[in-house]
C-alpha cells in the first residue's frame, strides 16, 4: 500500500490502470487499495498545488509561531483543533524549540492577517505570545518546485 501512496502522493489524478502497471498489481487490486485507504482515512483529500501569483490572485501567507500556556483540562490537540477551524489557517503543527504551534494562514494583505492575529488568536486565553513571519516568496510548495522551467540558453545552430 505504501507504494501506492507514494504514487498517489507525486500525482492524484493517475489512473489506476497506471498504478497497477508501476506496481505490477491488478487494476481491481489498487482500485480496492484506494477505497480502503480513502474509507479509513489514510487519504484524506485528493489536492491541487496552484501558483497563485501565475493567476493574479494576491493572497499573502504569514507563518505565525505560539507559545501556548495549558490550563488543567486543556492538551496541544484541543488549542489546534480550535485554531484550525478558523478559514485562514492552512496549517497547525505541534513543534519543538521556543514555541509551541506553527500556523499558516493565508490573507489578501498584512492587515487582514494583523487582525486575524490580534482578534482571533491572541484573544484565546490559552496563547501567552505570539510571532509572525510574513512569507516573501514560495520556491516549493507541498514537493512542487514553482520556478519557471529553465528555457535552454544554447543558440540554435544555422547553416
Amino acid at each position: 500500500m505504501n507504494e501506492i501512496l507514494e504514487i498517489i502522493e507525486q500525482d492524484p489524478k493517475i489512473d489506476p490502470a497506471e498504478i497497477a502497471r508501476l506496481t505490477g498489481q491488478s487494476e481491481t487490486e489498487v482500485r480496492s487499495s484506494i477505497k480502503e485507504l480513502e474509507d479509513s482515512g489514510i487519504i484524506r483529500k485528493y489536492k491541487a498545488v496552484i501558483d497563485w501569483d501565475k493567476v493574479g490572485e494576491e493572497y499573502l501567507y504569514a507563518i505565525i509561531e505560539l507559545k501556548i500556556s495549558l490550563g488543567d483540562r486543556s492538551g496541544y490537540d484541543e488549542i489546534a483543533r480550535r485554531i484550525s477551524n478558523f478559514n485562514e489557517v492552512r496549517s497547525v503543527r505541534l513543534i519543538s524549540g521556543d514555541h509551541d504551534l506553527s500556523l499558516t494562514v493565508r490573507g489578501h494583505s498584512m492587515k487582514d492577517v494583523a487582525f486575524f492575529v490580534a482578534e482571533k488568536i491572541s484573544t484565546l486565553e490559552q496563547v501567552q505570545s505570539t510571532v509572525t513571519h510574513f512569507v516573501l516568496k514560495t520556491y516549493k510548495e507541498d514537493g512542487v518546485t514553482l520556478f519557471e522551467k529553465d528555457k535552454s540558453k544554447r543558440l540554435a545552430i544555422t547553416p
